[in-house]
C-alpha cells in the first residue's frame, strides 16, 4: 500500500504555526513511508476566500521545504485567481485539487445518499432553527437538530424547494474512534447530531467534503490535531453511510504556550510568512517544529538534526499525547545554532533581503558592494538571534549616523573634558596607523589606553560611541577597518566638536 496523506488549508486565512507542526509531521510521515503527499485546498467558504492566502500558503510551505507530491494545476489555479499561478500549479492523478472544482461530485455524493435512505433534505428556516436551539439551552439539552425534516408526516421535501441535505446519523449504540496515537475514544451516538452535507446554495459542508476527497485521492493516513476528535464520528458516521474505507486516524497532540495557555501571538508570528519576515531561518523552524510533540528514540538527547536525520529518525508512534508548549526562547536558540553554522558568503545572501528592507542595500544587490558586506558578516555572526537583528548591528556601517549625543561619548568615569582629550589621542593614532588593520589599531589602543593611565574599556568606550552612535557594536577593531580610515576620521571629528562645545 502507498501511504498518502494530505494538508487541506481553506484560503480564508493563514495556517498558524500549530497547524503547520500538523503539517510536517504528516510530511516527515510520508517521506519517511516514501509516499505521497498531496496539497488540497478547501474553499468551501466562499464568504472569506481569498485567493492570494492560496500562494501565501504555497509559498510558505516551499520556503520550510514541504514539497508536494500532487496539487492543483495550472487550469484550477488560473480559475480560482490565484497570481502567477504558473509559479505553483503541480497537478496529478486525483484532481482537481481545489474544493470548489469538485461541487458536481459532492451534490452526486448527497443525493445518492438520499435515494437509499440515508439522507434526507431539509427545509428548516434559520429562525426556526435558532428556536430550537434556544429552547434546548432553556431545557438544558445538548444544542442539535431536532430531526423535524426526518420524521415530518406530510412526507419529504420536494427536491426543487430550497433546502439543504443532512445525513441520517445513528440514534443509538456507541462510535469508536480508532486513534493510533489516543487509543480507542468511544461516543455514543445519541449526543450526534443529524450534520448538514449538502447547503442549500449546492456548496459542500466541510465534513462531507473532506470525506469524498479524502476517498477519492485516495487518503490512507488522516494525521491531525486531537481537538479534532470530537468530530471525528461524524465521519465514521458518513463513510458508514456511504460503505467506504475508514482511513487511519494519528490525532497529535496541540500546541500550546508554556503553562498550558492558547497558543498566543507574539507581534503577529503566527503564520509562516510572519516567522520568515521576522528572520527565522527554514531549517531552525523545521527542526524546531519537529521536536513540539515528538522525540527521538529513548536515551537520545539529539536535538538539532539536518533534514534527512528528521525523516530517518521521525516515527508517528513516538509523538506524545500531551500539548506541546511553543517556547521562543528555544526556537530563537535553535536559529542562532543554524546563523552560526552557516558559511559566510551564505549567510550573506539570506541577509541582504533584509538590509534592503531596511533601505541600507539597494535592490538588486550591486556585485561592488558585497566583497564589504562579506567582511560584515563574521563580526556579527555570533551575535544574531534572527536575521532582522542584522539591521541594528550593521547599519551604521552602511548608512551615515547622526552626530552622537555627549552621553555617547563619555568613557566610564570620565569627564567630557577627559573625553575630549582622550578621543583626541586616538584621532592621532588612527590618522597614521599603517596599515590600518585590526589587529594593529588594537594592540596601538591598547598601548595608548596605558600611555593615558585609563583603563583598555574607558578608551574604546569614546570611539566607539564617535563611529558607531551605539554603545553596543561589533567587535571595534574589525568596525574601523570596515569603515575605512577617512568615514572614522570624519565621524571622530564630529564627535570631537560635541565634546568640545560641551567642555
Amino acid at each position: 500500500m502507498t501511504v498518502r496523506v494530505r494538508f487541506a488549508p481553506s484560503p480564508t486565512g493563514e495556517p498558524h504555526i500549530g497547524n503547520i507542526r500538523t503539517v510536517v509531521f504528516n510530511w516527515l510521515f510520508v517521506r519517511k513511508m516514501e509516499g505521497k503527499f498531496i496539497l488540497r485546498i478547501e474553499d468551501t467558504d466562499r464568504a472569506r476566500y481569498r485567493p492570494e492566502t492560496i500562494a501565501a500558503i504555497m509559498d510558505g510551505l516551499r520556503w520550510l521545504g514541504l514539497d508536494w507530491d500532487e496539487g492543483p494545476g495550472l487550469e484550477e489555479l488560473t480559475r480560482s485567481g490565484v497570481p502567477d499561478p504558473e509559479k505553483y500549479a503541480v497537478g496529478g492523478s486525483f484532481g482537481p485539487y481545489i474544493q470548489s472544482e469538485r461541487k458536481e461530485l459532492y451534490r452526486e455524493v448527497a443525493e445518492d445518499l438520499v435515494r437509499r435512505g440515508m439522507a434526507y433534505r431539509c427545509d428548516c428556516s434559520p429562525e426556526r432553527l435558532e428556536e430550537v436551539r434556544r429552547l434546548q439551552r432553556e431545557n438544558k439539552q445538548p444544542v442539535m437538530y431536532d430531526r423535524h425534516c426526518r420524521e415530518r408526516a406530510d412526507g419529504d421535501v420536494p427536491a426543487s424547494e430550497p433546502h439543504v441535505i443532512r445525513l441520517k446519523a445513528p440514534f443509538s449504540g456507541e462510535t469508536v474512534v480508532h486513534d493510533l496515537i489516543k487509543g480507542d475514544v468511544v461516543f455514543d451516538n445519541a449526543e450526534m447530531d443529524d450534520q448538514v452535507l449538502l447547503k442549500s446554495d449546492g456548496f459542500p459542508t466541510y465534513h462531507l467534503a473532506v470525506v469524498v476527497d479524502d476517498h477519492y485521492m485516495g487518503i490512507t493516513h488522516v494525521v491531525r490535531g486531537d481537538d479534532w476528535i470530537p468530530s471525528t464520528p461524524k465521519r465514521i458516521a458518513l463513510y458508514n453511510a456511504l460503505g467506504w474505507e475508514i482511513p487511519q486516524y494519528f490525532h497529535v497532540p496541540l500546541v500550546t504556550m508554556p503553562g498550558g495557555k492558547k497558543l498566543a501571538k507574539r507581534e503577529g508570528a503566527t503564520s509562516i510568512t510572519e516567522f520568515r519576515k521576522e528572520g527565522y531561518l527554514p531549517e531552525a523552524l523545521l527542526n524546531f517544529l519537529a521536536l513540539l510533540g515528538w522525540s527521538p528514540g529513548e536515551g537520545s538527547e539529539q536535538e538539532v538534526f539536518s533534514r534527512a536525520e528528521l525523516i530517518e529518525e521521525f516515527d508517528l508512534g513516538r509523538v506524545s499525547r500531551s500539548p506541546a508548549a511553543f517556547s521562543y526562547d528555544k526556537l530563537d536558540w535553535f536559529n542562532g545554532v543554524y546563523i552560526r553554522s552557516l558559511p559566510a558568503d551564505e549567510l550573506r545572501e539570506r541577509l541582504i533581503p533584509f538590509w534592503q528592507d531596511a533601505g541600507l542595500v539597494p535592490d538588486p544587490c550591486p556585485d561592488d558592494l558585497k566583497p564589504k558586506l562579506s567582511k560584515i558578516v563574521p563580526l556579527i555572526q555570533e551575535r544574531l538571534k534572527v536575521l532582522t537583528d542584522v539591521v541594528e548591528w550593521t547599519d551604521f556601517l552602511l548608512k551615515d549616523i547622526d552626530t552622537p549625543s555627549v552621553e555617547d561619548l563619555l568613557g566610564k568615569k570620565m569627564t567630557a573634558a577627559e573625553s575630549l582629550y582622550a578621543l583626541e589621542q586616538a584621532r592621532g593614532f588612527l590618522e597614521k596607523a599603517d596599515p590600518f588593520e585590526a589587529e594593529l589599531l588594537e594592540q596601538g589602543m591598547r598601548d595608548l589606553a596605558a600611555e593615558l593611565r585609563l583603563k583598555a574599556g574607558q578608551l574604546f568606550g569614546p570611539i566607539r560611541g564617535a563611529v558607531t552612535g551605539k554603545k553596543v557594536a561589533p567587535p571595534l577593531f574589525g568596525t574601523l577597518v570596515i569603515l575605512g580610515r577617512e568615514a572614522v576620521l570624519t565621524r571622530i571629528d564630529a564627535a570631537l566638536r560635541v565634546l568640545r562645545d560641551a567642555s
